[in-house]
């Protein structure tokens, strides 16, 4: 089922690429599964994408590619906490430099254009040195340095709150960024291991760019002020709700496929009837009535795979849930099964049962620790509810406490497609069962995330995260918070621990020891009911056929400048 929001945690994009799917997030707390002998899942296969992947030699010179976009993009800076939506990383990473690209086993590889070179030097303290291209420019005339590692990583460590960021996982352990040898060399030294490097400074930001912290906030808000990639921003045109990428005449590389790439910005109920009129070249065929419609459409080919990308129910921490009992048992009245035959109904792929906040089934080290925090029992769930203090009052009625009924809301993106609204009815009948009362309440699309779920402000709210990879980005989405700033945790839940257990495995350099530490840490976050998985949400796609290097990428990055269409 496509969920109707969609935040890609900034990370492998990752970060987010909006596509409507229902995710239910909600950790419940108990006897959570051990995690102390990881079950190695199968490691990704090396076809595990469907892109119709062709060289450039066959792919035609000029033409158009058009794209739906979920939502129009007013923050720009991937670092700043308003600018995680995932289409946008995905842009931003092909008009600013992607120093690592990421293939279909979901492995790192350097992107020439940017770095000759980029290894770990040193194991203690551990240093990593980059080779910068010479040929690599701003759109300014300056070439990359080491000044824009330096401003991405002192406005990122979190030491200074004038910069609202989004994630200073990796940064906030660099202890120094200095020119190495030469101008073209740039040395990251850090105060302690990090596994993940290969992730920071993706994209790299221009240091002139974020020189202030108004900058930082300010200065990426309908703009892109500095560019270095081989696509720039053609037009941004917010009362016709469109955006266009075109080649840049002054990128050094390989010269973009495409003349344009169009992205108009439409609901995702609405990319059905646009594609069939021809008006877009791609759309999401992962519920049954889009799938149906679109699955013999005229020059149409469906494309699937498995990426990160997991649809989850998430829980607030205020008023009733501030107990986590309560919590614990709303996750324990849901059906994860039943709910998940209702998003699967109708689409030729299966949705798997998801067990895990950190790995998906498809990553090796994925183990299923939900436990009986994810297993639906009704008797248990009126146990905790008890517990918690919420007195029965007759079925059909919600429970009371100190006089006052307990009664939830359910923060609903009102474009949501048909397949989430049947999935939360079927959730809100659950809870019901148990005595919780859950009122929908549906807000514009476009204020889902900035007005309610970025600032906190729900019971209950569903969404998809996205591209979390690497592992170390999953300390985005549970840390704890630091006063106003959430990271990625918007329902304000976590604990000392958790953080502790992931940061450590952020830090271990042994992919076998890292994911005991992963589980360990999933374990815990099952246990504080904060997020209830429900699947690894494949991605389905209706695409125009001839169309090449595009469509369901499973766990690698997307590259705009090779997409175009077949000779």
């Amino acid at each position: 089922m496509d969920a109707s929001t969609t935040a890609r945690r900034f990370s492998r994009v990752a970060a987010t690429a909006i596509a409507v799917a229902l995710a239910a997030t909600a950790c419940t707390s108990g006897s959570g599964g051990s995690a102390d002998n990881v079950v190695k899942s199968e490691a990704p296969r090396q076809d595990s994408q469907d892109i119709n992947a062709k060289p450039l030699e066959q792919i035609k010179d000029g033409g158009e590619v058009r794209f739906p976009l979920y939502q129009w993009i007013t923050q720009w800076n991937p670092f700043q906490v308003d600018g995680r939506y995932g289409d946008g990383v995905e842009i931003m990473r092909a008009v600013e430099p992607s120093l690592f690209s990421v293939d279909a086993t979901g492995t790192f590889r350097p992107v020439s254009d940017y770095l000759l070179d980029a290894k770990v030097t040193s194991t203690s303290p551990q240093v990593i040195t980059y080779k910068l291209n010479p040929k690599a420019k701003w759109s300014d005339g300056k070439p990359l340095s080491y000044l824009d590692f330096k401003a991405d990583w002192q406005a990122s460590n979190g030491k200074d709150p004038a910069y609202n960021i989004a994630d200073s996982a990796g940064y906030e352990l660099i202890s120094a960024v200095e020119q190495g040898a030469d101008q073209g060399e740039v040395k990251v030294t850090f105060s302690q291991p990090y596994a993940d490097w290969q992730n920071l400074f993706r994209p790299l930001i221009p240091a002139a760019g974020i020189a202030t912290p108004e900058d930082f906030n300010q200065g990426w808000v309908e703009k892109i002020p500095i560019t270095a990639g081989p696509l720039k921003i053609g037009t941004a045109d917010k009362t016709a709700q469109t955006i266009t990428l075109v080649p840049d005449p002054n990128w050094w590389g390989q010269k973009a496929k495409l003349d344009r790439i169009t992205f108009r910005v439409m609901s995702q109920s609405a990319t059905t009837q646009a594609y069939l009129n021809n008006e877009i070249d791609e759309a999401t065929a992962g519920t049954a009535t889009a799938y149906g419609q679109l699955k013999d459409a005229k020059d149409t080919v469906i494309r699937a795979a498995s990426p990160w990308d997991e649809v989850h129910v998430s829980f607030g921490g205020g008023g009733a849930l501030a107990d986590q009992k309560v919590r614990q048992a709303l996750g324990r009245a849901l059906d994860r099964q039943s709910l998940i035959k209702i998003a699967n109904n109708g689409v030729p792929i299966e949705f798997k049962l998801l067990g895990n906040h950190i790995y998906m089934p498809n990553q090796t080290g994925y183990q299923d620790n939900s436990g009986d925090w994810g297993r639906f029992d009704l008797g248990a769930a009126k146990k905790l509810l008890e517990d918690a203090g919420w007195k029965d009052a007759g079925a059909g009625q919600p429970r009371t406490k100190d006089g006052q009924p307990l009664e939830l809301h359910w923060v609903f993106n009102d474009a949501a497609p048909q397949a989430q609204v049947d999935l939360a009815t079927a959730a809100q009948s659950m809870w019901l069962a148990a005595g919780v009362k859950v009122v929908i309440d549906k807000v514009a699309g476009n204020d889902f995330f900035t007005k309610y779920v970025n600032t906190g402000k729900f019971d209950i709210a569903s969404w998809r995260n996205t591209d979390s990879f690497p592992l170390s980005s999953s300390l985005l989405n549970f840390r704890l918070p630091q006063g106003d700033n959430v990271f990625g945790n918007f329902s304000k839940l976590g604990s000392a621990e958790i953080d502790a257990l992931l940061q450590k495995a952020a830090g271990s350099v042994d992919p076998v020891e890292a994911a005991k530490l992963y589980n360990q840490a999933d374990a815990k976050i099952w246990e504080l009911g904060h997020t209830v998985e429900l699947y690894q949400r494949p991605t389905v796609l209706a695409v125009r056929k001839g169309l090449a290097n595009d469509g369901a990428f499973g766990l690698a990055s997307l590259d705009y400048a090779k997409v175009g269409w077949e000779k």
